[in-house]
C-alpha cells in the first residue's frame, strides 16, 4: 500500500475549517495521482492511498514508483510524502517518517512499527477516523506497555478481553494488519443504489439529498447480510454522457451523513475542474448517481443509547438534509462550541453535517470569559441600555475596577426602568491593547431585575450594553 500526504493538511491535529474547500484544492493532486493508478482512495482531503503492487511492476520497483509519484506532485503542487508499506496503517506511518517518506520492505512492516512508541495510535486519525484511543493511549505506558511492539506480543484475546473493541482494532494495527478482516467473499448481489435526475440537476443540492436517501437505503442492504462498508465508490453521470468515479475511504464505517458529505466535497472538487485537465463537471448537468460500496466488512453491530438517543439524531439529520437538499447547503446550520471571551465568540454556526473547526480553539484559556453557567440568549447586536443608582445616575466603573454606586436601576428599548435586586461585578476585559484599532476596554455585569431575569450587561467607553440573557 502507498500513502501520499500533504504535512500541512494530513496531521493528526490539523482539520481543514472548509472541508469543501479543502476537497476542491485537493482535487488536482488526485487526478495526478490516478494517472498512475486508477483506483485512488481518497481518505480525506491531504491524505489519499493506492495498491502499490501493480504501479509498481509496471514503473520498476516500488522506490521508482514512489519516486516518480513525488515528482510528478511536487512539480504541480508543494512537496509531499510518500510512504509504502504492507498495510494502509503502517503506509500512513512511513509517510510520516521522513522528510520525503520511507519505504518499508515487504513482509517487515510488523518490525517497522515495533520500536515506535504506542502513542503513534492516536496519529491514525486522518487515516482511520473511527479510531479515538486517547485513553488507551495513555494507559498502555502505565501497564509497562511502551512500544507497538511490546502491545503487539499480547495475545489477541487478552488484548480484546481487556481492552474491547477499540484495543482488538488498535491490537491489529500493531501487528501491520488491517483493523477489521474483510469479507470473505464479495456478495454475489448487487448491492448498489443509484438514483437518475429528470431534468438533469445542475446544483449539489439535490445531488447531496438523494446521496443520503441512497446511503441509507445502502445501509439498509448491507446490515441485512451483516455487512458493513468502509470504503464507497461514488459514480457520476453527466449530462454530456460523461462519466466520473471516485473512491472514498472512512474506517469508522461510512454512516449516511458521512457518505452525503463525502458526495458533497467530490462534486465541489469535480466542478472546480483538476486546473488545467480536461476532467470535471460540465455545465450539462447530473444525469445520474450511483454509491457501489466497494469494500466490506462483518458488521460487528454498535450499542444504541439508552433512551433512543441515536434515533433521534437519526430523525433530525434527515430533517436537515431535507431542508438543505431544498434551501440549500447554509440554510441549517448547527452550533459549534468554539473560543473567545464574550458569549458572541463562543458560538460559531456552522452548515449542518459539516465538520467545522472553529478558529478558535475552545480548550484553550481565555482570560476574561465568562464563568459557567453560560447565557441562554445571546443577542447578535448587544442592546442599549441605561444604568442608574438610586439616585438616578448612570453607574460608572473606575480605571481601578471601582463602581461609582450599586446599580439600581436597568432600563432597555424604551421600557422602563427595572429594580435591580442582585448584581456581581465589574470583570474587567482589556483586549488587545497593542493594536489602537481593535483596542477597547469593559466592564462586565450580572443583573437580576424585580422580574426574575437575568442579564449580562457590559459597560464600554461609556455606554452601557446588554449583551445576553440567562433563562
Amino acid at each position: 500500500m502507498l500513502v501520499l500526504r500533504y504535512p500541512d493538511w494530513a496531521e493528526p491535529d490539523t482539520e481543514p475549517a472548509d472541508p469543501a474547500a479543502a476537497a476542491r484544492e485537493f482535487e488536482p493532486v488526485v487526478a495526478i495521482v490516478e494517472e498512475f493508478c486508477p483506483q485512488v482512495e481518497v481518505l480525506r482531503p491531504g491524505l489519499v492511498a493506492i495498491a502499490a503492487r501493480g504501479p509498481a511492476r509496471y514503473f520498476g520497483g516500488e522506490a521508482a514508483l514512489a519516486a516518480r509519484l513525488a515528482e510528478a506532485v511536487s512539480a504541480r503542487e508543494t512537496a509531499c510524502q510518500v510512504g509504502v508499506a504492507d498495510g494502509l496503517f503502517a503506509a500512513g506511518l512511513a509517510a510520516q517518517a521522513g522528510p520525503a517518506g520511507v519505504l518499508v520492505p515487504p513482509g517487515e512492516s510488523p518490525e517497522f512499527l515495533a520500536g515506535l512508541p504506542v502513542g503513534v495510535l492516536l496519529s491514525a486519525g486522518p487515516t482511520f477516523a473511527a479510531l479515538d484511543v486517547p485513553e488507551l493511549a495513555d494507559l498502555l505506558p502505565r501497564l509497562g506497555i511502551r512500544t507497538l511492539g511490546e502491545f503487539a506480543a499480547l495475545p489477541a484475546a487478552e488484548a480484546g478481553s481487556r481492552f474491547g473493541a477499540l484495543g482488538l482494532i488498535a491490537h491489529r494495527l500493531a501487528r501491520g494488519l488491517d483493523p477489521r478482516p474483510l469479507a470473505p467473499q464479495p456478495p454475489r448481489l448487487d448491492l448498489s443504489v443509484e438514483h437518475s435526475f429528470e431534468p438533469p440537476a445542475d446544483q449539489s443540492e439535490p445531488v447531496v439529498f438523494a446521496a443520503k436517501t441512497l446511503a441509507d437505503q445502502m445501509h439498509v442492504r448491507l446490515a441485512g447480510r451483516g455487512l458493513a462498508c468502509v470504503r464507497v465508490q461514488v459514480q457520476v453521470r453527466c449530462e454530456d454522457g460523461q462519466e466520473l468515479s471516485r473512491l472514498w475511504r472512512h474506517d469508522g464505517l461510512l454512516s449516511a451523513l458521512a457518505v452525503a458529505e463525502r458526495v458533497r466535497w467530490q462534486l465541489d472538487g469535480w466542478r472546480a475542474g483538476p486546473g488545467d485537465q480536461e476532467e470535471g463537471i460540465g455545465s450539462g448537468g447530473i444525469t445520474l448517481l450511483r454509491l457501489i460500496p466497494d469494500q466490506l466488512v462483518r458488521a460487528t453491530g454498535h450499542q444504541l443509547s439508552l433512551w433512543g438517543d441515536a434515533v433521534i439524531s437519526d430523525r433530525v439529520a434527515r430533517a436537515a438534509i431535507r431542508v438543505q437538499a431544498m434551501l440549500g447547503h447554509g440554510a441549517v446550520t448547527q452550533p459549534v462550541l468554539s473560543g473567545g471571551r464574550t458569549p458572541a465568540d463562543r458560538v460559531l454556526l456552522a452548515p449542518f453535517g459539516d465538520a467545522a473547526v472553529p478558529p478558535r480553539p475552545a480548550d484553550r484559556p481565555w482570560p476574561g470569559q465568562i464563568p459557567a453557567p453560560s447565557p441562554a440568549t445571546v443577542y447578535q447586536q448587544p442592546l442599549a441600555c441605561r444604568v442608574t443608582d438610586d439616585s438616578g445616575r448612570p453607574v460608572t466603573v473606575s480605571g481601578r475596577a471601582q463602581t461609582s454606586a450599586p446599580p439600581a436601576w436597568l432600563s432597555e428599548g424604551g421600557r422602563p426602568a427595572r429594580a435591580v435586586t442582585g448584581w456581581a461585578g465589574p470583570w474587567p476585559v482589556t483586549e488587545c491593547w497593542w493594536d489602537a484599532a481593535r483596542a477597547r476596554r469593559q466592564a462586565r455585569f450580572q443583573l437580576v431585575t424585580a422580574d426574575g431575569s437575568a442579564w449580562l450587561a457590559v459597560l464600554q467607553d461609556g455606554q452601557w450594553l446588554i449583551e445576553a440573557r440567562y433563562d
